[in-house]
């Protein structure tokens, strides 16, 4: 969420009109002055229509790589609101079998403003149902992000007899008093299952009249009996913890921070218990996790998201290790303002799900129609970093939630050549899909997969391609898009991202790369190391290449096994 609707990002500002008084002339000299004026204003008229036509065709030629319609750039498996504009997930809930998704929406227009939550629904987190605007502007009050909780109890009062479910959205308010912005937290209500909502008569419920009090986070805490609310003050780098027994009362309980990374404002926290699982799966315990995405000063530039590993106890957040190196949720350009679901069976991994953007760029990237879409859902839990040592040091793992047709197998170990001959060519399907493989370097300094590239043939050249690799001098797996396809919109897009492996001494390095028509992301390591990135490639640019460069001579080759495409109808 930018930090100001006084000054909304991409804005265009217009000059004030000039304060000079016109000046006066003889007659005949201002009759030579005003032909003179005329034939100018003809020229510029020409001018200006021929400067329109260059700008069309400008655009023309952005939104299109040759021939090819930005609907091509369509995601098939990601949310996405076209053709509006949509940023920050929030709210999202799992009620009566139906995941729901609120976000960030623009309901005039493909930029960023006039926020409003949209709304959307799936059965299986990769189909989703747009549905009308839940919660509108209106009164001179945007709706910024926030997050949605079942109250079962009906603690609040607003229930009654809700046999659909009744559900209770807390948001910030973000308002322009007396010219001075101002945020603050209010409730909008619906008793049918989210499908219609009613604010609050009594909002805000929480105001300290301040202009970056944002984001906020609820869950209800069963210990304390209480719900709990982790908001940020933006620009001072912290996490407020309030409680309240009602949702309409709060009181506060503590503060977090500064800490980590503080290269630009906090937004979006959310403090979540997750399972502790080893690499089989096997629950080992649970722990609390604190995120926080930060923009600008994230690890790849712009947006990101750090987490912070630590013990609350329903009123206090306290880090395991203070002052340790900042811990990324993903080392991608584009992921930011990440949530977690609420009422996921406690059996189940916790869910969450995040913007695919950043806000270097999010104003300028092609129309899909529309601007802005949402990762894919992730399941996310926890991982001991040294499988000897369970009670050392952990890492946030993630495994996207794909169709259950995506099924994976296992192969034997093949050179980079026979992967080629089996593999390589043209990627799968209409080029959505999964890829997943284990790879073993070898002697080799560099391995991984080129793909949406420009040739069919694994072994020419290709003008246009996104590069997936392992650079084991480096110890790191990146992702190059620098030649992808359409970069010129911005100079911050044509990167290469890169993360250091968890294990750089180890042996093999697993890969598994979900790919749609714009974007794709990676998980590497068995879920611990996770990159994700927008792309735009030409239409026909659909081949697939597995490499690996400079191996010695006579040593030991790099090979692939357990190597799967599987695509997603």
């Amino acid at each position: 969420m930018p930090p100001s609707l006084e000054n909304p990002p991409f804005a265009r500002q217009l000059a004030p009109p000039s304060e000079n008084p016109p000046r006066r002339f003889p007659s005949r000299f201002a009759a030579f002055l005003a032909l003179t004026a005329v034939c100018w204003a003809l020229g510029a008229a020409l001018g200006a229509a021929q400067d329109r036509q260059d700008e069309r065709d400008k655009r023309d030629k952005q939104d299109k790589q040759g021939d090819k319609p930005t609907g091509d750039w369509k995601p098939r498996i990601h949310f996405y609101a076209g053709p509006l504009w949509n940023n920050d997930p929030n709210g999202p809930i799992l009620l009566n079998g139906v995941y729901h998704l609120f976000y960030q929406s623009n309901p005039y227009g493909d930029q960023w403003g006039h926020m409003s939550w949209g709304q959307a629904t799936s059965r299986d987190l990769i189909h989703w149902r747009k549905l009308p605007v839940a919660i509108p502007e209106s009164g001179g009050v945007a709706i910024f992000s926030g997050s949605v909780v079942e109250d079962r109890k009906n603690t609040s009062g607003f229930c009654g007899d809700s046999p659909k479910g009744c559900l209770v959205a807390v948001y910030t308010g973000d308002s322009q008093p007396n010219g001075q912005e101002r945020q603050n937290q209010n409730l909008a209500y619906s008793r049918d299952g989210g499908l219609t909502w009613t604010k609050y008569d009594n909002n805000p419920v929480l105001d300290l009249s301040l202009q970056n009090f944002r984001d906020p986070k609820v869950f209800w805490h069963e210990p304390s009996q209480s719900w709990i609310m982790a908001a940020v003050l933006s620009d001072q780098h912290l996490v407020r913890i309030f409680r309240s027994p009602d949702l309409k009362h709060w009181k506060a309980a503590s503060t977090f921070g500064p800490a980590g990374a503080t290269g630009g404002v906090w937004e979006c926290p959310d403090l979540m218990y997750l399972d502790v699982r080893d690499a089989h799966g096997n629950r080992l315990g649970s722990h609390w996790v604190l995120s926080v995405n930060l923009n600008p000063g994230g690890v790849a530039g712009g947006s990101g998201n750090q987490y912070f590993l630590g013990q609350f106890d329903g009123t206090r957040f306290v880090e395991d290790r203070p002052g340790s190196p900042t811990q990324w949720a993903d080392w991608g350009k584009d992921f930011y303002a990440s949530t977690s679901f609420a009422n996921i069976p406690a059996q189940e991994n916790r869910l969450w799900i995040a913007w695919m953007g950043n806000w270097q760029y999010a104003g300028a990237v092609p129309t899909l129609p529309g601007r802005g879409e949402m990762t894919l859902a992730r399941r996310i839990d926890l991982r001991p970093v040294d499988a000897r040592n369970p009670a050392g040091p952990l890492v946030l793992v993630q495994e996207p939630v794909l169709p259950q047709s995506a099924n994976f197998h296992p192969s034997a170990a093949v050179t980079v050549d026979a992967a080629n001959s089996k593999f390589g060519g043209q990627e799968p399907g209409d080029g959505v899909y999964a890829l997943r493989a284990t790879f073993e370097p070898g002697a080799a300094a560099e391995t991984g997969v080129r793909l949406r590239r420009s040739s069919l043939k694994p072994g020419e050249p290709a003008a246009e391609e996104t590069v997936v690799g392992i650079d084991r001098a480096k110890g790191q797996v990146f992702v190059d898009r620098a030649r992808s396809g359409l970069v010129s919109f911005s100079p911050d897009f044509p990167t290469r991202t890169a993360a250091p492996l968890k294990h750089p001494d180890a042996k093999t390095v697993t890969l598994e790369i979900v790919v749609d028509r714009n974007s794709i992301e990676v998980f590497a390591e068995d879920g611990e190391t996770v990159l994700t990135n927008l792309i735009y490639p030409s239409d026909t640019s659909r081949g697939i290449a597995f490499y690996a460069t400079g191996t010695p001579t006579g040593s030991e080759s790099a090979r692939i096994r357990n190597l799967s495409l599987v695509p997603i109808p």
